[in-house]
């Protein structure tokens, strides 16, 4: 089997997109015949976009037993509704979550009811896969298929790492620490933690967020926010710009909060390792904000395998990563009073958090893995690729309902 992977999210630029985008390729390849065509930022997106059409035709030209198609986010599989010459092989898309709810009533009325068009539409979690059916896809087109993990995350950490890391980055020692990792986009809800729970923790309480973080506002910020409001939120959610940045700046200078909590940027991997080990808890307090969804949640699944317990929002597809009380707590978005609760209770307990690290971190390694997800994703492809070789054309496979792998 030959396979056309699409794609314009992945390395050298990072997030949970690039990194699934980019494990999928890798892991195909020691199955089938893989072709690719990835957006690798020595063009603009724009170019990208524009000779795409004539990539794939060029490329199923040269390589005529490709059978399959597969665009890895909504965006581009849009896209390529309007493309000409290779609608006799099999095209599946993957969908994340934000390119489901994406809030463009153009999108959301003519485009995305086109994507039925496609022979199967993955999800990444029965929330997006939820989220979809309502919109018009049709149930039967749909397969779940959850987003795997690195295992190497698991790799034990030296109390030394520890107090290196600490001397680097200036953080203390001596108190009970929580973490975040990502962008600050809006549905994070970081800037919604640190003013609503974090000053009702004791003092012992300190904050540290990792990811991608700009200390002083940029050009395109000061250009963004000359837009009108609508304008500007439309494009920070297509492409995926840091909603909450500018808040956060603000209350990490605020006297009420600094004492509490501190963001060191995007760390190495390694110095990431030793962070999401040595915390006392990992926190997802993602919010509900509209035309915006949490598709998955991988780094829940990141910080559970480094030994961190996981504390999140009871929210869309990180209900797919977390499973309450085995591998994390799930905690009732906005919540306040219970996220205080959760933690102090968690900090009162220390024997029982001992026990609930280990016990987590093995249930997410034994139900998670980049290698599953692969394997699911081949099922599908030699089920539409058997499929192809029956009826010698595209005809859909009638299934009574949403595929679960």
């Amino acid at each position: 089997m030959e396979i056309l992977f699409v794609s314009h999210k992945y390395p050298p630029a990072t997030g949970g997109m690039e990194k699934q985008s980019y494990e999928l390729i890798k892991g195909m390849e020691t199955c089938v015949t893989v072709r690719k065509i990835v957006y690798t930022g020595e063009e603009s997106s724009f170019q990208f976009f524009r000779k795409l059409n004539g990539r794939i035709l060029a490329m199923i030209h040269r390589y005529p037993k490709i059978s399959v198609v597969h665009f890895n986010d909504g965006l581009i599989a849009a896209l390529s509704l309007w493309h000409v010459g290779y609608v006799h092989l099999k095209r599946v898309v993957t969908l994340h979550g934000l390119d489901v709810v994406f809030p463009w009533k153009i999108y959301q009325r003519f485009i995305l009811p086109r994507f039925n068009r496609f022979d199967q539409v993955v999800t990444v979690s029965k929330a997006t896969a939820k989220a979809a059916i309502e919109r018009g896809i049709a149930a039967d087109k749909i397969t779940v298929i959850p987003n795997g993990i690195d295992h190497h995350f698991a790799q034990a950490t030296q109390e030394k790492q520890w107090i290196d890391f600490c001397i680097k980055y200036d953080i203390p020692q001596n108190r009970r620490i929580l973490t975040t990792l990502g962008r600050p986009v809006k549905r994070k809800g970081f800037s919604w933690f640190i003013k609503n729970v974090l000053p009702k923790l004791s003092e012992e309480s300190y904050l540290v967020m990792a990811g991608p973080f700009s200390v002083e506002p940029s050009k395109k910020e000061k250009w963004l926010n000359r837009l009108p409001a609508r304008w500007r939120e439309l494009y920070m959610l297509m492409m995926g710009y840091p909603s909450d940045e500018q808040e956060l700046r603000g209350l990490l200078c605020d006297e009420r909060y600094s004492n509490q909590v501190k963001h060191v940027g995007k760390l190495p991997q390694e110095d990431l390792q030793v962070l999401l080990a040595e915390a006392t808890a990992f926190v997802m307090p993602n919010i509900r904000v509209s035309g915006d969804m949490e598709g998955f949640g991988l780094v829940c699944l990141e910080a559970s395998i480094s030994g961190a317990i996981v504390i999140a929002s009871e929210l869309e597809g990180i209900t797919d990563a977390i499973h309450h009380r085995k591998n994390g707590l799930l905690i009732e978005a906005e919540n306040e009073a219970l996220w205080v609760q959760t933690l102090k209770q968690l900090f009162v307990d220390s024997k029982a958090m001992v026990e609930q690290r280990e016990a987590y971190r093995n249930y997410t390694l034994n139900h998670f893995g980049w290698d599953k997800m692969v394997k699911d994703y081949a099922r599908l492809f030699e089920r539409l690729q058997l499929e192809k070789e029956e009826k010698g054309c595209c005809v859909h496979t009638q299934h009574p309902s949403v595929h679960y792998f």
